[in-house]
C-alpha cells in the first residue's frame, strides 16, 4: 500500500526548476515497518552497531593491561586488535551473502549472537591465545551486523525516508567513534579490563529481545558459493594484512607475501562472480552508473579519512606534546561534527538530489583537510578544533546522501550486496589511508630515527604532507561526486 504521506513522483518533479528535481531511485515503492515496530526495529540495529563499532577501537586502550595480565609481549598484545579486524574485513561479502539467501534478518540475529558469545568469551580470557580465539568469534559477529544493517535499514524504513535512516545511523556511528576512547578510559578506571567485553552481554541479551520486531525475512533459493567465500576471505583478509605491514615496519618479504596472495584471491574472486548464476555479491551493480560512482567516491574518501585519522594522533603527541586523552578529544570533534550534521544530510537526501548534497559536502571535506595541512607548528587547541569541525561538517554531508544513493539505485533483490560492498569499501579505504600513512612516514624517516627530538623532527615534516595526500584523495572523490551533477535528471 501506498504511504500517504510521502510525496508522488509527480510532485517531486514539479518542485522548482529541474535541477531540483530528484529522481526515484527506488525500484519499487516500500512503506517499511509500521510505526511502533519500525521505532523498536532501528533501536535494536542502533544498539548492535554501536557495540560494534565500539569494541573495535575501545581495546586499544586496555592493550597494556592486557599485555601485561596476560604476560604478553606488546606487540603479541596487538593481535588483540588485528583479530576483530580480520575478522570482520575477511567475511564481509559471506555474510552479505547468506542475508540475500537466507535473510537479512535471520543472519543479523545468529551474527549478533555471536557477537555476545565473543565478548563473554573475551571476558573470561585468561590466556592471549584464547582472547584472540575470542575476538575472532566477537568480530566475524561484528561483521554480520556491519554487513547487514544497511540492507535491513531499507526494509525497516519507508523508501521516501531512507536518507534520514541512514543519517541517524551515521549519528549512531559517529558518536560510538568519537566516544570509543573516552568510554574505555572510564571503564578501565573503575575495572579491569575484562569489563570492557562482558558490559556487551547485558547489551546483547536485550538486543536479542528487540530483535523480534525486524522485518520478515525472504528466502531465496540457492547454495552459499564456497569458492568464492574463501577467495573473498583470502583476498581481503591477506591484502589487508599485507597493506598493515606498511604500518608497522615489516620487512618487505613479510608485506609482499600476503600481499600476493590477497590479490591473486581478489583477482579469482571477482571473476568468479561474473561467471557465476547466482554469485556471492552482485559486483554487476558497478554497470549502474550512480553507483559506481559513488562507490568511488566512497572508497576515495574513506581513504582521506583513514589518512586523517591514523596522521593527527601523532601531531598531537609527537610534535605537540599532547597526551593521549587530549589528542582523542581534539581529534573527537569530526566524528561528533558528522553526528550532528548527518541525520540534516540524510532527511535533505530525501529531497533533493544527492549529487549536490554529496559533492559539496566533499568540497568542505577538502577544504578542511587543506587547512589541517596548513597548521602552524605551535597551533592552539580552536584552531586544531575548527578544522575537525570543517571536516566533519564535509564528511557528514557527503557519508548520508552517498549511502543514500549507493543502497537506493540497487535493486531491492540486491540490497544485502550493496550493503555488504559499502562495508567493504569503508574498510579498504581506511586501511589503505592507514598503509598510505606509514609509506609517507618512512620516506621521511619518521619510522627509523632514534631519540626523541630526531623523532619529532621527522614527524613534524611528515605530517604535511600526509594530510597533504589526505586532502587530494578528498579532492580526487569532490571530482568523481561531481560526475553526477552532468547527467540530465530523470
Amino acid at each position: 500500500m501506498k504511504n500517504p504521506l510521502a510525496p508522488s513522483a509527480g510532485k517531486r518533479a514539479r518542485r522548482g526548476a529541474d535541477w531540483v528535481q530528484v529522481p526515484t531511485i527506488d525500484h519499487e515503492q516500500h512503506d517499511g515497518l509500521p510505526l511502533p515496530r519500525r521505532r523498536v526495529a532501528y533501536i535494536s540495529l542502533a544498539i548492535a552497531l554501536a557495540m560494534a563499532v565500539l569494541d573495535g577501537q575501545i581495546a586499544n586502550t586496555a592493550l597494556p593491561a592486557i599485555a601485561r595480565d596476560l604476560h604478553a609481549s606488546p606487540t603479541a598484545s596487538i593481535w588483540v586488535v588485528n583479530a576483530f579486524q580480520l575478522a570482520v574485513t575477511a567475511t564481509l561479502f559471506t555474510f552479505a551473502s547468506l542475508g540475500g539467501l537466507k535473510g537479512p534478518a535471520r543472519v543479523y540475529r545468529l551474527g549478533v549472537i555471536g557477537f555476545i558469545l565473543g565478548s563473554l568469551f573475551s571476558a573470561l580470557s585468561r590466556s592471549l591465545p584464547e582472547l584472540i580465539a575470542a575476538r575472532v568469534l566477537q568480530g566475524i559477529g561484528a561483521s554480520a551486523i556491519m554487513s547487514l544493517s544497511p540492507a535491513l535499514l531499507r526494509d525497516i524504513f519507508p523508501s521516501s525516508q531512507l536518507g534520514r535512516a541512514l543519517g541517524l545511523n551515521a549519528l549512531v556511528v559517529g558518536t560510538a567513534a568519537a566516544a570509543g576512547p573516552t568510554v574505555g578510559g572510564l571503564l578501565l578506571s573503575v575495572a579491569s579490563w575484562p569489563i570492557l567485553f562482558a558490559v556487551n552481554v547485558p547489551l546483547g541479551l536485550a538486543n536479542v529481545v528487540l530483535n523480534r520486531a525486524l522485518p520478515d525475512d525472504r528466502r531465496n533459493e540457492g547454495n552459499l558459493d564456497i569458492p568464492s567465500a574463501i577467495s573473498s576471505a583470502l583476498g581481503f583478509a591477506l591484502t589487508i594484512y599485507g597493506l598493515d605491514g606498511f604500518a608497522h615496519n615489516q620487512p618487505p618479504a613479510a608485506i609482499a607475501l600476503p600481499l600476493t596472495i590477497g590479490l591473486v584471491s581478489g583477482w579469482y574472486f571477482v571473476r568468479r562472480q561474473f561467471r557465476l548464476a547466482r554469485p556471492l555479491i552482485a559486483l554487476d551493480l558497478f554497470r549502474i552508473s550512480s553507483f559506481a560512482i559513488a562507490s568511488a567516491a566512497s572508497l576515495a574518501t574513506f581513504t582521506a579519512q583513514g589518512l586523517a585519522y591514523i596522521t593527527l594522533p601523532f601531531f598531537f603527541q609527537i610534535a605537540l606534546g599532547r597526551t593521549p586523552l587530549q589528542s582523542g578529544l581534539l581529534l573527537s570533534a569530526w566524528p561528533l561534527s558528522t553526528a550532528f550534521v548527518a541525520p540534516i544530510a540524510g532527511r535533505l537526501s530525501d529531497r533533493y538530489p544527492v549529487g549536490i548534497l554529496a559533492t559539496s559536502g566533499l568540497a568542505i571535506l577538502t577544504i578542511g583537510l587543506a587547512l589541517y595541512a596548513t597548521l602552524p607548528p605551535n597551533p592552539s587547541t580552536a584552531e586544531i578544533v575548527t578544522r575537525a569541525m570543517i571536516c566533519g561538517v564535509g564528511f557528514g554531508f557527503f557519508q548520508s546522501p552517498n549511502t543514500r544513493e549507493i543502497l537506493g539505485t540497487a535493486p531491492r533483490e540486491k540490497t544485502t550486496s550493496a550493503s555488504g560492498i559499502l562495508a567493504a569499501l569503508r574498510v579498504t579505504g581506511q586501511t589503505l589511508g592507514a598503509a598510505l600513512v606509514a609509506i609517507v612516514f618512512g620516506v621521511f624517516g619518521a619510522h627509523a630515527v632514534a631519540g626523541e627530538g630526531a623523532a619529532r623532527d621527522a614527524v613534524i615534516r611528515a605530517v604535511p604532507a600526509a594530510l597533504t595526500l589526505a586532502a587530494w584523495c578528498a579532492g580526487l572523490a569532490t571530482a568523481a561526486s561531481g560526475l553526477r551533477l552532468l547527467r540530465r535528471p530523470r
